[in-house]
């Protein structure tokens, strides 16, 4: 295990508010948070981080939601609506099939939204309210969209994403317009849009709330903490290993601060610290690439291209926080096809648990561990679902049953269900009919 510690000070004079600062991960830089609007180093670019003072323990925890961690966050509330505490799902026959100790898979699909991005968008938002800006902006392949819509709509802030023209579900642009958003679809991929919003917040025009904004991190960061807490009170111990999608890379990051915090607190010994382990589509596999050639940073993939639209992402930024997230826990990361996409949302959906294509990459890519002997028997291990299905209908629609027309009599359909065939009255009833 390497390094798993955080400062509980900041080397820089007056740059905490609060108890709140931003670090530098690349040069150790640190800068006030809330002072003006900073999304990495003014020293080198590198990604921020927030630190915090001290590292609340478990039992400081009280209420519900993301905002019962308000002790680990830069505010009391935010803008909510509410979200988090999504339910730890039970999935014996997965279970019984990957040989695992326990397996349990994480929903977050049922967050207001439908998608994680809730609990960085009350973060998020909160942030911007008191940074007193007038727009808030985002890239998306739909589900940053959707969430921004729903928290600045609350906020009363106007939005604007810029989404990959044709490359969305049309679930996640209806719900960034029934909200109000400004929609611009752009002729490029997502990364090519998240160039353009990161520009527009260079110039002023947006406050930038995709996951380059470190606080956006800190709201996602409690799904790690909930998944350490509900594991440890239904089980006595914490899971093994969690498998989570990675598109721009920022739960993975997130989760790794939220260990970290909590081995700072004094509630998880390193020894505990899940191995995260990232699961990529074949068609948009740059931080598998880096896992596997043990390189320091991604290489940015252009015309990615997977059935996954929300993890359709070539260039994660959050690349160099995540990165050390896996190696540093003994994690690892792995590639599955839109095949074996498919596949792991039917296997989920017959356990209940309807996601979309993205979220399934994590039962996807716990298959494929399993089958080169990674893991093993005696590991608890929980699976990220990050979607609800209704995300993504068409998907849903094309992995699952197609309807079946029969007539309209009770006796038809109750021969269509016993594989006969009909014949309503029967020959002699329809000959008698004649005379």
């Amino acid at each position: 295990m390497a390094d798993l510690t955080l400062p509980d000070d900041p080397t820089a004079p007056d740059v905490a508010n609060d108890g709140v600062w931003l670090h530098c991960i690349q040069c150790g830089h640190e800068h006030p948070p809330f002072e003006g609007i900073i999304y990495t180093c003014e020293e080198c670019g590198g990604l921020l981080e927030a630190r915090y003072d001290r590292y609340p323990t478990f039992e400081e925890f009280e209420g519900s939601g993301v905002w019962r961690y308000n002790a680990a966050l830069p505010f009391e509330i935010g803008v909510t609506l509410p979200e988090g505490d999504t339910p730890l799902h039970e999935v014996p026959d997965l279970e019984d099939e990957l040989g695992v100790r326990t397996l349990r898979v994480k929903h977050e699909g049922m967050n207001p939204t439908g998608s994680f991005k809730d609990r960085g968008m009350t973060v998020g938002v909160r942030v911007a309210q008191e940074l007193d800006v007038d727009r808030l902006a985002c890239a998306s392949t739909g589900n940053t969209s959707a969430a921004l819509a729903a928290y600045g709509s609350r906020a009363n802030l106007e939005t604007l994403v810029l989404l990959p023209a044709g490359k969305v579900a049309a679930g996640k642009i209806a719900q960034a317009s029934l909200h109000g958003a400004r929609i611009l679809e752009v002729d490029g991929n997502f990364d090519a849009c998240l160039d353009i919003v990161q520009d527009l917040a260079d110039r002023g025009e947006a406050y930038l709330l995709n996951s380059l904004n470190p606080f956006r991190l800190e709201g996602q960061k409690t799904i790690g903490l909930e998944i350490l807490e509900e594991f440890r009170d239904d089980h006595g111990r914490f899971p093994d290993r969690i498998v989570l999608p990675v598109g721009n890379a920022g739960n993975t990051a997130a989760l790794y601060k939220c260990f970290r915090e909590m081995v700072a607190a004094g509630d998880l010994a390193p020894g505990d610290v899940p191995k995260l382990t990232g699961v990529q589509a074949e068609g948009a596999a740059p931080m598998v690439e880096a896992i596997e050639e043990g390189a320091e940073e991604t290489e940015r993939w252009e015309g990615v291209e997977t059935i996954a639209t929300a993890i359709r992402i070539g260039n994660p930024v959050n690349a160099p926080k995540a990165l050390p997230g896996i190696r540093e826990t003994s994690g690892t990361a792995v590639a599955v096809s839109d095949e074996e996409i498919t596949d792991a949302q039917r296997a989920l959906a017959g356990e209940g648990v309807g996601v979309e294509p993205a979220s399934a990459a994590s039962v996807a890519g716990l298959r494929k561990l399993r089958e080169q002997g990674v893991g093993g028997e005696g590991e608890d291990v929980v699976c990220l679902t990050t979607g609800h299905l209704l995300k993504d209908p068409d998907a849903a629609a094309k992995a699952g049953s197609e309807p079946e027309p029969v007539i309209n009599d009770t006796g038809a359909v109750l021969a269509h269900l016993a594989g006969e065939t009909y014949d309503k009255g029967g020959l002699f009833g329809r000959l008698r009919s004649l005379f």
